[in-house]
């Protein structure tokens, strides 16, 4: 498990390939098996490969975004709120980092979007652009989108020196 957090990094650049079927499911079981408060699993993952669609999400705010245009997939992680209205954030949060781990483990490259609390313009909010676009019902939150495609950059691996421990406090701080 620590070789692959070492590993993994955040991939913006995606070769024009398509991701085979069963890489993509276990990337959505990884979701899941996520852990969920309660195990009540609030979670819901939209899978997105309509270019048009991918183009659209990619400007859902100013900046941070753009590489959704390139990837050949796009998963919107969000959650019925009805059902964990205090943990959804957590629960999803838990979900998305899980399905970026399985895509590395597969050889995958993804990067994460932030949805929730940013703002498409000063009159619209990502979440509600990107619901607009993709009909998603208002008690639904959207945490995320995982943009998932075959790296087509490499970027540094962490290293042993990288693991700062002096964030690691025993009994009190």
């Amino acid at each position: 498990m620590i070789d692959l957090l070492k590993t993994r990094r955040s991939i913006r650049k995606y070769k024009d390939r398509d991701i085979e079927k069963e890489k993509i499911e276990n990337i959505l079981k990884a979701g899941l098996l996520a852990l969920s408060s309660k195990g009540r699993k609030p979670w819901e993952f939209l899978v997105i490969k309509d270019k048009e669609k991918l183009e659209k999400l990619s400007k859902s705010k100013p900046v941070g975004s753009f590489w959704l245009a390139n990837a050949p997939v796009g998963i919107v992680v969000m959650a019925n709120k009805e059902i964990t209205p205090d943990v959804w954030i957590e629960d999803t949060a838990i979900a998305a980092t899980l399905m970026q781990l399985e895509a590395h483990s597969l050889g995958l490259g993804s990067c994460w979007s932030q949805v929730r609390e940013r703002n498409y313009d000063d009159s619209l909010s990502s979440e509600d652009y990107v619901r607009n676009i993709l009909n998603i019902p208002e008690n639904y939150g959207i945490c995320c989108i995982i943009s998932i495609g075959y790296p087509n950059e490499t970027r540094p691996h962490y290293e042993e020196k990288d693991i700062d421990f002096t964030k690691v406090h025993y009994e009190e701080i």
